[in-house]
């Protein structure tokens, strides 16, 4: 806000138009967040993280279909590496729940989806913006943050969420709300680094790169919540460190 009083940036008004285009990509984005904490509550951090990257390879071959992009060998390897990992790690899963991973296959749809349908609005709403170019990040974060409220509100009223919020003994620790505003900073820089760069390049790097910061989440996750492994499960883990390494030497390779 402080940025906008200062006429640092300038944002772009909110027309019938791109809200039209925009809000589908706020309705995928509330979809992958919610099936993302419901998986959470039956399937363990490090599990979660890896088993994410299935989303990595349909995008692909949405981005292939779709966009008609071309990969190298070297980048199928890595995708084929990163499905082997999660499906390793899904078999042996000593917590193994249907529901849990229910949602997990959910939350790896939306990932897709949101990935490759955000990729083709950035293409469209330059016809719609007051100067007819590309929305810059600013004013992405701003459309993506605005209109999420109103489907997380009828969740909210959904699940009955609403009748004690308030009363939440959170709401009422210092600390707590200290974090929540962190947590929002950082949450404000991570939608804003992540939408200059799927601007920048294809939906398949983008998660491709965003899958390579899941391993050492998957390895603090196992650490820090002591979640129940197995030899087999680190091994999964360890595939899909291999397939970051390969992916980065793929690229590296072409460029």
């Amino acid at each position: 806000m402080a940025i906008l009083l200062l006429g640092l940036v300038k944002l772009q008004p909110l027309k019938r138009d791109l809200v039209s285009i925009w809000f589908p990509v706020n309705l995928i984005f509330v979809g992958m967040i919610g099936s993302s904490f419901y998986a959470l509550q039956h399937v363990g951090v490090a599990m979660v993280t890896v088993w994410k990257n299935v989303s990595n390879f349909v995008t692909a071959v949405c981005d292939v279909t779709i966009y008609k992009k071309s990969y190298s060998t070297q980048v199928w390897a890595t995708l084929f590496l990163m499905l082997l990992s999660a499906m390793v790690g899904a078999y042996t899963d000593i917590n193994f729940t249907w529901s849990g991973y229910s949602w997990q296959i959910a939350n790896c749809g939306f990932t897709s989806a949101y990935a490759l349908y955000l990729r083709s609005v950035m293409d469209k709403v330059s016809e719609h913006t007051t100067n007819k170019q590309k929305m810059d990040e600013f004013s992405m974060v701003y459309y993506n943050n605005l209109l999420s409220i109103p489907p997380i509100l009828c969740l909210i009223f959904f699940f009955g969420e609403h009748k004690t919020l308030l009363a939440q003994p959170a709401l009422q620790n210092p600390m707590f709300l200290c974090v929540a505003l962190v947590g929002g900073l950082i949450g404000f820089g991570i939608s804003f680094s992540a939408l200059w760069f799927l601007s920048q390049t294809t939906a398949t790097i983008y998660s491709l790169v965003g899958a390579l910061n899941k391993i050492p989440v998957a390895i603090i996750g196992i650490l820090v919540f002591r979640d129940p492994t197995s030899p087999q499960n680190l091994a999964s883990i360890l595939i899909g460190l291999g397939a970051g390494i390969l992916f980065t030497y793929a690229k590296s390779r072409g460029k």
